[in-house]
């Protein structure tokens, strides 16, 4: 075999794992993926029943409900163009709180509310831990 051939062999070879490797991987990941959804995509397109799914959007104010359990919540997600009740039961994440951001994953309901399962609380780019807060501007002088 002529040293032309076997490049080409090889070639297609390489070619064919990467490819088996890509279908593999997609197939492992299908039932993985979540989807992301704002309120206003959900009252466009419909419920995506059956699906896990992330719901993202501002907190609106004065809609968080704690319930009498201590874990259990309630709030409503809005993206200004419509709103989507969300029951969570858990811990929320410190940055959780009214007029901000958040991503909660989990299930729409026939009724168009949503079950979450865990959340994620988005910060815009100037957020920056308390720890961290006022060290990161501090000059010091060369000169003694």
């Amino acid at each position: 075999m002529k040293a032309k051939h076997q490049r080409l062999t090889l070639g297609l070879l390489a070619v064919a794992a990467v490819g088996g490797a890509s279908v593999l991987a997609l197939s492992a990941l299908k039932d993985q993926a979540a989807f992301f959804y704002a309120p206003g995509d959900v009252k466009k397109d419909g419920l995506p029943l059956g699906k896990a799914v992330r719901l993202g959007g501002m907190v609106e104010g004065g809609s968080i409900q704690r319930l009498a359990d201590g874990v259990s919540m309630r709030f409503v997600v809005t993206d200004g163009l419509a709103t989507v009740p969300v029951a969570f039961r858990g811990i929320a994440p410190d940055l959780f709180r009214e007029k901000s951001g958040v991503v909660a994953e989990g299930s729409f309901n026939l009724d168009g509310s949503f079950t979450a399962t865990n959340l994620l609380a988005k910060h815009d780019e100037k957020y920056m831990p308390p720890e961290m807060a006022g060290k990161m501007h501090e000059t010091k002088s060369l000169k003694p």
